[in-house]
């Protein structure tokens, strides 16, 4: 296809438009506002459709679309100072275009129905269009500049709709946490791009990959520490902030303030994608920086940690937060140990299957209107679709064989599990990634078994609970997404392991279409010339070499097999302690052999510090905030009064006034009336005297002329 004006820009102008034609007319022609910003992502959708088919079809790995514009020339003579802005799409782009449109259509359609009786339910809409085209300039950004503006426009959208039933005190205080502790992240983002910057000359995606391949980072150091390390840990903090990673993780339970498909819109498609996607494109500079290590502690402590928080959740809502949280540090577990395909592919499965749980979590609570799982029950003879969306999706979290989580979760831990027997460092990465593993098939279940098994244990809710029905806006697009977590859409294979193949591994596009960049052959981007974005699709249209799945992943056959036997080892470790979880959260939650209340009696202070969230706020509001910030600013507050106001300020103003009374003095006395009236009394007086000398009476001049002739004589004498 022709990649010009005509048929990119719609993908994220289509949206955008929609946003500004409805902030003008959402409040006299709600529906139509509804209407323009679903038709607009759905169109924006098939658009992105048509890239992802180009991109299918051509199956290239070096296959890339570069266009650049002129955003402003400051030039002037022999200085040059312009900045480009354009577009980079190459096979992980397309693909994520698909995911983002085609989520976004889903949760646009759902939210027709979730939302239609809310007082602002074309707002909400006028937010989602935004919010979603934002995203999609993010990823079809061909630089860093680019995707932080798009960046920083998804964080404004995130405290707007956190926010937005503002009424609610909580909702405020969420949408300001949100929006404060992401930006630590984006400081440090931006930190990364200017050192980027100050090397490359630029912050072109293409620019900075061939710099790396150059060696244009050899050698170079800011703050004592390699450059490479120091920019790809600045950008790595905002991954961290975006994405929800340790520390930085605080702000995303709360962001469940927000409208439930504003979390499914949040949470699975855009917002924490983002963060994953902008440390895939920078993976050459992590690698370069010997970032991967810490990469993989944080994404694990991240993954285990706040699946140990979701065990002890009370609201269905909360429990898909943390589940959130600990599928971002399996990508980022991904990133650390080199498993690029497979942490980008955990990004597209857990983006389709939290959606639907999101969506589904939606459903139910707009059925009973109640969020806390004590008080469900028996809901599955009522939501038969919800149930059964919600089941395919806990299956694809827990990493059921068959199902899209374990393809690529399993993949994420298998690589794990290869470095960690390779470099200690990565055992416990490892293991915190299998433990979390665990966790997630026991927690996701015990959701599961407290919503829609067993006998209701609130009658009054439970009789007050609407039937559902097939619907075109409530359920069925739960039931489209919930087809989607089947692993043979990823995967050519039922397993991803290649045991059990559907048509065999060569239909294991994915993996085909993804590879992680390789370091030694980064120059290469050195001949990819831009071309400019217009109206006319200027590429030269050649003939490309047809990718072909790897099976050894360019490894030795030894090497290979190895990695194989690992992984199979791996496969089956998942397999069993994906089950184990279930069968644990069967046995507590259905069929009540075991006791769930001797776990929280026996372990009381650790579960006082899961229910604390690990007394992380605590931490952050009363420690960091109030015991050091606050006095921090009081001091620097009465340093500002008491000093700088006092003294610098008004003091100055003090020593202003005593030197102008001087001056005025010094102007009326001295110079006023010492020197100019002065002078004018004297030469008055001088005046008079020499009057009187010359007065031309003659007696006066003989007197004169005595007394001269007299000091005359007188001096001669003596």
């Amino acid at each position: 296809m022709d990649y010009t004006l005509s048929t990119v820009a719609p993908v994220v102008l289509l949206p955008f438009f929609a946003f500004v034609i409805n902030a003008f007319i959402v409040k006299k022609f709600t529906k139509l506002a509804v209407a323009v910003s679903t038709g607009a992502i759905f169109v924006s959708f098939l658009y992105a459709l048509r890239i992802f088919l180009d991109f299918l079809n051509v199956y290239s790995v070096g296959y890339n679309i570069h266009k650049t514009f002129t955003w402003f020339d400051l030039s002037t003579g022999s200085s040059i100072f312009k900045v480009n802005m354009g577009i980079y799409i190459d096979n992980m782009t397309s693909v994520m275009l698909l995911m983002v449109t085609g989520a976004a259509t889903i949760i646009h359609i759902f939210s027709t129905w979730y939302m239609h009786d809310d007082p602002r339910f074309g707002r909400f809409f006028v937010y989602l269009s935004l919010f979603t085209s934002a995203m999609l300039g993010l990823v079809l950004s061909d630089n860093l500049l680019s995707v932080f503006i798009f960046w920083e426009l998804m964080g404004f959208c995130s405290y707007s709709l956190i926010g937005f039933y503002y009424e609610k005190e909580g909702a405020g205080n969420a949408s300001l946490k949100a929006f404060m502790t992401t930006r630590v992240g984006d400081v440090f983002f931006l930190l990364g791009i200017l050192a980027l910057w100050s090397v490359v000359g630029n912050v072109s995606f293409v620019d900075i990959y061939n710099a790396i391949g150059a060696g244009k980072f050899n050698n170079l150091y800011a703050l004592g520490i390699p450059l490479a390390t120091f920019a790809g840990f600045s950008i790595f903090m905002g991954t961290m902030g975006k994405s929800a990673q340790v520390p930085l993780q605080v702000w995303l339970p709360d962001a469940m303030w927000g409208p439930t498909p504003c979390s499914a819109l949040i949470h699975a498609a855009t917002m924490v994608a983002a963060g994953v996607y902008l440390s895939l494109r920078m993976y050459p500079l992590m690698e370069l920086g010997h970032l991967l290590p810490f990469i993989a502690i944080i994404g694990a402590i991240t993954a285990f940690g706040a699946a140990t928080i979701a065990l002890v959740q009370t609201d269905i809502k909360a429990v898909l937060a943390y589940s959130t949280i600990s599928q971002l540090g399996y990508m980022v577990i991904g990133i650390g140990v080199g498993s690029y395909n497979a942490s980008f592919m955990h990004l597209i499965t857990h983006a389709v299957f939290k959606a639907c749980l999101f969506l589904s979590a939606g459903s139910v609570i707009h059925s009973i209107h109640c969020q806390e799982m004590p008080q469900m029950g028996g809901l599955r003879k009522k939501l038969p679709y919800t149930f059964f969306a919600m089941l395919l999706c806990c299956f694809a979290i827990a990493g059921v064989p068959f199902f899209s989580g374990f393809v690529s979760k399993d993949r994420i831990l298998g690589d794990a599990l290869v470095m960690a027997l390779a470099h200690p460092v990565y055992i416990p990465v490892a293991l915190l990634g299998f433990a979390g593993a665990f966790l997630t098939a026991f927690y996701m279940f015990r959701m599961l078994f407290l919503t829609f098994f067993g006998e209701p244990r609130d009658h009054h809710i439970y009789e007050h609970a609407h039937h559902e029905h097939l619907g075109w806006n409530s359920n069925i697009p739960l039931l489209i997404l919930s087809v989607f977590t089947l692993g043979l859409f990823y995967s050519g294979s039922f397993t991803g392991q290649g045991e059990v193949n559907l048509f065999g591994t060569k239909n294991e596009w994915f993996s085909t279409l993804i590879h992680r960049p390789d370091s030694n052959s980064l120059h290469h981007f050195a001949e990819y010339k831009s071309e400019e974005f217009g109206l006319v699709d200027t590429r030269d249209k050649v003939e490309l070499p047809r990718a072909h799945f790897d099976e050894s992943h360019g490894m030795s056959e030894k090497e290979a097999h190895h990695v194989h036997q690992i992984h199979k080892a791996g496969a089956l470790a998942s397999i069993f302690i994906a089950f184990m979880g279930i069968f644990l959260a069967y046995s507590m939650y259905v069929k009540r052999s075991i006791y769930p209340g001797w776990w929280t009696s026996t372990f009381s202070g650790w579960t006082r510090a899961l229910k604390n969230k690990y007394y992380f706020d605590d931490l952050y509001v009363k420690k960091i905030i109030q015991g050091l910030l606050l006095p921090f600013n009081n001091l620097l507050a009465w340093f500002d009064m008491g000093i700088y106001d006092k003294y610098a300020v008004d003091g100055w103003e003090a020593v202003n006034r005593f030197a102008f009374n001087v001056s005025r003095w010094f102007d009326n006395n001295i110079i006023d009336s010492g020197m100019v009236d002065g002078t004018g009394a004297s030469v008055n007086l001088m005046n008079a005297i020499l009057r009187w000398i010359q007065s031309g009476k003659i007696q006066l001049y003989f007197v004169v002329l005595i007394v001269v002739l007299a000091s005359y004589i007188w001096t001669i004498h003596i």
